[in-house]
């Protein structure tokens, strides 16, 4: 390709990339690792009309963002993470709904030899298809099997791969014999960029249950430092004051002192018996409700009978 066209396709590169960096306020960094170009189009597709997916060398990418850093100050954070076999999700749309639409997109695949698992694999009881002869490939592999009607049946299933371990070739021949694909690649929203802050992806899980546990979290660890160092807070007020109570109705318990608060305490540790007259005798009023109504029901039957027989049987 001459030299004339190359630098056509990179001056209209990086105005595309300008481009999109003026009209979109976020941005979502992918790892497209095993991802076929196939499926990109895919993917491509499913994000129209709610963002623009845009790959390319990430040293084009990287000095475009630089020099684009005096305009938006805020883009300087999305360099850094520029860098491996990534693409990056322009839009404005809702954040969680288009990372949810990237991750969708996926496609069964073998394992491999040496690559890292991304995910468990499990071998599922029952039967294989394979003759008997290949039961010491099992054995090798500490697999439980049995011979059910002249082929190998599996006892328990097994947890063949785990997570982040190497795939060695006996699991891959084994997968390879069941005929079994035991992962699903796509593309994996590692970060998100959103109108300055860089943050991982798996805060777009959240929900507002968790924040607010977070939250209370928070407040609960200032609480106790507060008391620890004795340095009262508005988190720790409620514990002071709870506490300053606690010892309040003790000293009125144990002196002729009192107060309005604390007489109820007094009182019932002087006559416990009359709190217990007063409180309903557990499932007493069930009792009594369900013995009238066997009562009303014999009545009814009663009366019923009586109807069934003229005055002169």
């Amino acid at each position: 390709m001459p030299q004339r066209e190359i630098s056509e396709d990179k001056l209209k590169y990086r105005a595309k990339l300008e481009k999109l960096l003026e009209t979109y306020r976020n941005v979502l960094i992918c790892e497209v690792d095993m991802v076929g170009s196939r499926q990109m189009q895919q993917v491509r597709q499913k994000l129209r009309g709610q963002a623009v997916l845009l790959m390319g060398k990430n040293t084009i990418i990287r000095k475009v963002i630089r020099e684009y850093v005096d305009k938006n100050p805020k883009l300087a954070k999305l360099i850094n993470f520029v860098y491996g076999n990534v693409g990056l999700v322009f839009t404005n749309a809702d954040l969680a709904d288009v990372r949810k639409t990237i991750v969708e997109i996926k496609v069964p695949a073998p394992a491999r030899v040496g690559a890292v698992a991304p995910a468990d694999c499990f071998v599922p009881a029952g039967p294989t298809g394979l003759d008997p002869g290949q039961t010491s490939f099992f054995q090798a592999l500490n697999i439980a099997t049995k011979i059910v009607k002249g082929t190998i049946e599996i006892i328990n299933q097994v947890h063949l791969i785990r997570t982040g371990d190497k795939i060695t070739p006996s699991a891959v021949s084994l997968l390879s014999k069941l005929d079994i694909k035991p992962f699903f690649f796509g593309v994996k929203v590692t970060n998100v960029y959103e109108d300055g802050a860089v943050y991982e992806a798996k805060v777009l899980d959240l929900n507002e249950s968790d924040l607010l546990k977070s939250f209370m979290n928070g407040i609960s660890k200032i609480a106790a430092i507060s008391l620890g160092i004795g340095v009262p807070t508005a988190a720790s007020m409620p514990h002071i004051v709870a506490g300053a109570f606690k010892k309040l109705v003790a000293i009125s318990l144990a002196t002729e002192i009192t107060f309005k608060q604390a007489q109820s305490f007094k009182d019932y540790l002087a006559n416990p018996g009359a709190f217990a007259a007063s409180a309903p005798a557990g499932g007493a009023g069930d009792k009594k409700q369900e013995a009238k109504k066997e009562e009303e029901k014999k009545e009814k039957e009663e009366s019923d009978q009586d109807m069934g027989f003229s005055l002169f049987d």
